[in-house]
């Protein structure tokens, strides 16, 4: 697909031997026969049904005169109903084609819809070896898909504001949800609240731009439904990892429609016309928009699933395929993928671009990323270079995008964290992990600090050697998955009843602190203690080295009440509480930014040797002198401190900043290195000083009295031009 170009494959308006109409083109190597399906508005069934002929190459096409954009249709494969060889064949099943770029109907009850015979879907009875085709014509409980003119969407896209241009060590991500960030937001008219239109308000925006955000990462708002078993329990998908159309915003979070799923043409329009409206009013605010993907899997699940597009189309053709007709399953969720397979991967890619050149997005974030390096060649181990990674990072739309991995999935050797390619950028669990540990009173080493506050050199360089900058590392101290920051430091363990499953669901090991009771508490010691460390979790995170990602709602106190999985909380437990917003932990957030983007030691793009006159970094003791080599490992160790001189892009350093990490909760006196020096950050006491602001002058000696992140600096040339003292 050249930029600017439409998909090869679906629906797409054109004009054939004198006549106007629709090419019709679908892949579905295994099938023996594809019809479409074409619906008039509002009728159960279709008005007619054509057959699309071999093309060769596994694919089926038809030209149909006399139809256009705004045609209704379906799909129906016939094939070998042969479960042990992984074909599912069903005639009887209306399908939704993958590359249809727009839907229209009811897709709340999509889980229910099995190929297979059934008594009760949610209840599966038999063992899939047994199942037989459910003969039963499905198409009245089916979404229809829309023809769609491509070339209009993209020249829609075209017309939109470009995004800005942010150099790699000053990008600060927000990962939020459309929905749960605006759904109460007071400022906002309520038929706007959890939209896309609410993004694009200027009270939200200029939020985001008041926190220093540059790019905001959204959870997934590719068209979505939920599982059957939340159906079962009366909940919701709400964080929308479960992809039915990768071509189409989520209806769900649309002003222009109420929120209710597309009854026309038109309505998909207006969904699509907001979204990109939001995207325009983000770009025009210098931020960019990130979309979290999900292409790891579908939202078919597993075997007792739905039947509702891919599978229908050919399980074993488009699923990594395990023994005897069961889906390979390195997500958790029921099937994986066959992204080696380049059909697989073209519809991947046509997805990837269309969201670019349609819809205006800066990039993706890749969910269970290490699922789309699972070579087939390789017996579905995880290749950096396998086809996929190596396509989007080389396609002309997509390369110089930001391209973020989730660097691991469930499956065997799973874990890949500092092993994709340069280019890419990765979630650093370490660096949650670590800082967490350090702070909350886990087992923790300074050494570790150090690591991880220095983009886990570990990892992303000295493991590879290929050249992958400091900006790679993603650090995060939470993220919508496990704990928020008020949770981590309220709750020790976690409290997932809502969800329907007896609390097993979620992660257990969540490195967390009550602060001395579980929960809410009006003990002032118990807030005081709190606060302290979120403060001093935040001041870690911005004052690190790699890219800050920030959880919505971790600026103003949002707690989730100890639900540290709450994937299927489409309410007030995610919706962010702005009524009791922590305006004062806002301004503090917004204080950190503003001490990174003006302070180049905070934010060093390339990697720290420790050389130079002065040295880029040195790594100091409570009394002033270089620590130690046995002191980097020991556990009971709670307090260090960096000495950093470096300047902005390459330049000779102007200052040189000290880092001050102290954890414990004793007083104690840190050593200096001579010279006076200004603070400019004591998380203790909740203070980031401001460019022009008097700040506190502190020579000789430190003396925390209490557990915080301090930052202090000093120029490095005196005003006559001669040099300052050096250590």
């Amino acid at each position: 697909m050249r930029p600017g170009a439409r998909p090869a494959l679906g629906a797409h308006p054109g004009h054939q031997s004198g006549e106007d109409g629709v090419c019709f083109t679908v892949w579905a190597p295994l099938a023996h026969g594809l019809e479409v399906c074409l619906f008039e508005p509002g009728e159960p069934h279709e008005a007619r049904r054509l057959a699309l002929q071999p093309a060769g190459d596994g694919l089926w096409t038809a030209f149909v005169a006399g139809v256009g954009a705004g045609q209704l249709y379906g799909l129906r494969a016939s094939g070998p109903w042969s479960p042990d060889q992984g074909q599912r064949f069903n005639p009887a099943r209306l399908l939704l084609d993958p590359w249809a770029l727009a839907l229209v109907g009811d897709t709340q009850q999509l889980a229910r819809q099995t190929g297979h015979a059934c008594a009760d879907p949610l209840r599966p009875g038999q063992a899939w070896s047994e199942h037989q085709p459910d003969p039963h014509d499905n198409a009245d409980q089916m979404p229809r898909c829309l023809v769609v003119d491509a070339n209009a969407e993209l020249a829609a896209g075209l017309a939109m504001a470009p995004g800005p241009v942010i150099d790699g060590d000053r990008v600060v991500i927000y990962e939020a949800h459309v929905k749960a960030l605006t759904r109460l937001h007071p400022g906002l008219p309520e038929h706007q609240r959890g939209t896309y239109a609410a993004l694009a308000q200027p009270s939200v925006i200029q939020h985001l731009q008041r926190l220093g955000i540059t790019t905001v990462c959204l959870l997934p708002v590719h068209q979505h439904i939920s599982e059957r078993h939340l159906i079962e329990r009366g909940l919701t998908n709400h964080w929308g990892y479960n992809t039915l159309n990768a071509f189409a915003p989520e209806p769900a979070y649309a002003a222009a429609t109420g929120g209710r799923e597309p009854a026309s043409a038109a309505d998909t329009a207006a969904v699509r016309a907001e979204f990109r409206d939001m995207v325009n009013a983000l770009h025009l605010a210098g931020i960019e928009v990130v979309l979290d993907v999900v292409f790891n899997h579908t939202a078919e699940s597993d075997l007792d699933g739905p039947t509702l597009c891919w599978r229908g189309l050919g399980q074993s053709s488009w699923y990594a395929m395990g023994e005897q007709g069961v889906p390979l399953n390195f997500t958790g969720t029921g099937n994986s993928l066959a992204v080696s397979e380049p059909r697989v991967l073209q519809w991947v890619m046509d997805s990837l671009r269309w969201w670019v050149q349609a819809f205006g997005v800066d990039g993706f974030r890749f969910d269970l990323a290490v699922s789309l390096g699972r070579d087939a060649a390789l017996g579905h181990a995880f290749n950096p270079r396998g086809a996929l990674l190596s396509a989007i990072a080389q396609d002309p739309v997509l390369r110089d995008k930001r391209l973020i991995a989730e660097p691991w999935d469930v499956g065997p050797g799973g874990y890949h964290t500092g092993d994709f390619e340069p280019g890419w950028l990765e979630w650093n669990d370490r660096f949650r992990d670590d800082v967490r540990a350090f702070w909350l009173g886990h087992p923790s080493s300074c050494g570790e600090l150090a690591t991880r506050v220095c983009a886990s050199s570990d990892l992303f360089q000295q493991r590879q050697q290929r050249g992958r900058l400091p900006t790679a590392s993603v650090n995060m101290i939470c993220a919508h998955d496990g704990f928020n920051l008020a949770d981590l430091t309220a709750y020790q363990h976690k409290h997932n009843a809502a969800n329907g499953e007896d609390n097993r669901d979620g992660h257990g090991h969540n490195l967390s602190a009550n602060g001395g009771v579980e929960g809410p508490s009006d003990d002032p010691a118990v807030r005081h203690r709190r606060a302290l460390m979120r403060r001093a979790l935040l001041a870690t995170l911005f004052c690190a080295q790699g890219t800050p990602q920030l959880l919505a709602g971790d600026e103003i106190g949002h707690s989730q009440q100890g639900n540290n999985n709450s994937y299927c909380q489409d309410n007030d437990t995610t919706w962010l509480d702005w009524a009791k917003a922590d305006t004062g932990l806002a301004e503090f957030v917004s204080g950190l930014t503003a001490l990174r983007r003006h302070h180049p030691g905070l934010r060093h793009p390339t990697w720290f040797s420790g050389d130079g006159t002065p040295a880029d970094i040195r790594w100091l003791d409570t009394d002033g002198r270089a620590l130690q080599p046995d002191a980097w490992q020991e556990r009971d160790r709670r307090t260090l401190m960096a000495l950093i001189a470096v300047g902005e892009h390459g330049a000779a350093p102007s200052e040189r900043l000290l880092l001050v990490w102290h954890a414990d909760e004793d007083h104690q006196t840190l050593v200096l290195p001579p010279g006076p020096w200004e603070v400019l950050l004591d998380s203790a006491r909740a203070r980031v000083a401001t460019p022009g602001q008097v700040r506190d002058l502190v020579t000789r000696e430190l003396t925390p009295q209490a557990a915080g992140m301090w930052v202090l600096v000093q120029g490095l040339h005196a005003p006559d031009g001669t040099p300052a003292p050096l250590p």
